[in-house]
């Protein structure tokens, strides 16, 4: 199977000189959920930023779908990837929540057709009926930033790069995150998170890139990466708070990372029922 997305030995030096990333290596294939953590500086939003040609590499090949990003301009390159900005402020501009969800359809040069048809089918997966004539700005932080996604999704790219989207969301917000992201992987998206949130992670348990320092350090499942408390510590990360807990708990299996409190959960049911069919037994 060919990536959809592969970084060949990219490496991205700033013109102030700041070595960004350097020789990253990774493919990415389709309906893949990855996500990129780091410290603040590590080179993870640098390196995804090279995904829609917001940047272009120093040296090394990045190629999207098979185009070479290098090559290509970026209105091409975001018709195939999607970016949701950490603050939907950024990109939101227009005074209505329609004319927002039209507006890349329109860049793109669509028929008013497949506008309808595309934009029509983002109100229903976001439930945004009733919000057609507000101002973006009306809403709140939450609204907004779902505004965003759903006139990415409008687009329908193959990636949709999500950029801390966990931000400032109450739980209820973070729980419809976790559900979008599911859901975009289930329309055939390959899903992006640039993100800190470890608690969404655990959720996802996806593919999880680490960088430190500019380079890539870690390219595991998050129960793999999370378990190894020798990158945890290099690129100063804590796992989920549940999983920090589990470490503690004695009566938990030990070869066993725990992501989520229902994983916790299930697996004291399990040692239950194993503990009463002994009892039985006896």
């Amino acid at each position: 199977m060919e990536p959809y997305i592969s970084v060949m030995n990219v490496s991205h030096v700033y013109s102030n000189g700041v070595t960004a990333i350097k020789d990253v290596n990774l493919d990415i294939y389709d309906n893949e959920v990855v996500a990129i953590l780091g410290s603040n500086g590590s080179g993870k939003t640098t390196l995804v930023k090279h995904f829609n040609g917001l940047l272009k590499p120093t040296k090394g090949k990045i190629t999207i779908g098979g185009l070479s990003t290098k090559k290509e301009r970026i209105s091409k390159l975001s018709s195939l990837v999607g970016y949701v900005f950490q603050n939907p402020n950024h990109q939101t501009f227009l005074p209505k929540v329609s004319q927002e969800l039209e507006y890349g359809c329109k860049n793109l040069n669509m028929s008013e057709e497949e506008i309808e048809e595309r934009v029509n089918k983002a109100i229903e997966l976001f439930e945004l009926e009733d919000y057609l004539d507000e101002n973006p700005f009306d809403l709140n932080s939450s609204q907004r930033k779902e505004v965003a996604m759903a006139s990415i999704m409008a687009i329908s790219p193959q990636v949709i790069v999500l950029d801390e989207p966990t931000t400032g969301q109450d739980h209820k917000g973070c729980e419809r995150i976790l559900h979008l992201v599911r859901m975009f992987r289930q329309h055939g998206h390959i899903v992006v998170l640039i993100t800190h949130d470890m608690n969404l992670i655990g959720e996802l348990n996806c593919r999880t890139v680490v960088m430190h320092q500019s380079e890539k350090v870690a390219d595991d499942q998050a129960d793999v990466v999370f378990a190894d408390k020798g990158i945890m510590e290099l690129a100063g990360l804590q796992p989920p708070q549940i999983t920090s807990l589990t470490n503690k708990l004695p009566f938990l299996n030990n070869n066993k990372t725990y992501l989520t409190v229902e994983s916790v959960l299930q697996s004291i049911k399990c040692n239950h029922k194993e503990e009463v069919k002994i009892a039985t037994r006896t």
